[in-house]
């Protein structure tokens, strides 16, 4: 089945340029014009992707993707044509999967859309279980689950895949920087401290579920895994 990408932009020109695009991967496209309406049908019908602009008239980009993330762990790309620091880290601390700034090329967004998805769902033998443990955290990437302390709790793309960079390498120290590369997946400039939001929000997760697992705070340098 084609995955469902919504793409919302008051501006229809972008929107059919990014559809265009899209459409000739393969993909399901549904545009809207406003945040308010792209809102009310992801309710009802949920979709597998949300490319979002944040200036729009009504309801904002930043407020749809912090409403989005109240129910669902759907992967959001922003696109603005604001290309100020403070939009970019505000949309990835609301729980964004990537961003991008007007004017971009409509084939580097059709590459970022086509990575999430290979994080998200990677190609493996139905028949073969890749699944990492380390002290009460079980991270099953076939069936893109994790259970902690036994028992099955959610985590957004990002989140996901911190931790399981740190599940899968115990001990390891990382810098801010090598977490950047290592999760945003391409060069980003600007402040790490999205790095900082993605750790405090799966400590409280890992807290939540009484896990026995932390991840330590290496200071003026980074983070690392460690518990019993």
């Amino acid at each position: 089945m084609n995955r469902i990408i919504y793409i919302v932009d008051d501006e229809k020109r972008i929107r059919d340029l990014i559809r265009a695009y899209l459409e000739k991967e393969g993909y399901e496209i549904r545009d809207f014009n406003n945040a308010q309406s792209a809102l009310i049908s992801f309710k009802r019908n949920p979709c597998d992707m949300l490319i979002i602009d944040i200036m729009m008239p009504g309801t904002n980009g930043l407020e749809l993707c912090k409403q989005i993330r109240k129910s669902s762990n759907v992967p959001i790309i922003i696109v603005s044509a604001r290309d100020e620091e403070v939009d970019r880290i505000l949309g990835l601390e609301l729980g964004s999967d990537d961003y991008i700034s007007k004017p971009f090329s409509p084939r580097e967004l059709v590459v970022r859309v086509k990575n999430i998805f290979k994080r998200l769902y990677p190609a493996k033998p139905e028949h073969t279980e890749n699944i990492s443990l380390y002290c009460d955290v079980e991270i099953n990437d076939s069936a893109r689950s994790i259970m902690v302390n036994g028992n099955t709790t959610e985590f957004t793309g990002k989140e996901y895949a911190l931790l399981s960079l740190f599940v899968n390498n115990p001990g390891r120290a990382y810098s801010r920087e090598q977490l950047i590369n290592s999760i945003w997946g391409y060069d980003y400039i600007g402040d790490v401290r999205p790095v900082d939001d993605l750790v405090k929000r799966i400590r409280k997760k890992l807290n939540t579920a009484d896990s026995s697992m932390e991840i330590t705070t290496i200071w003026g340098f980074g983070y690392k895994s460690s518990g019993g």
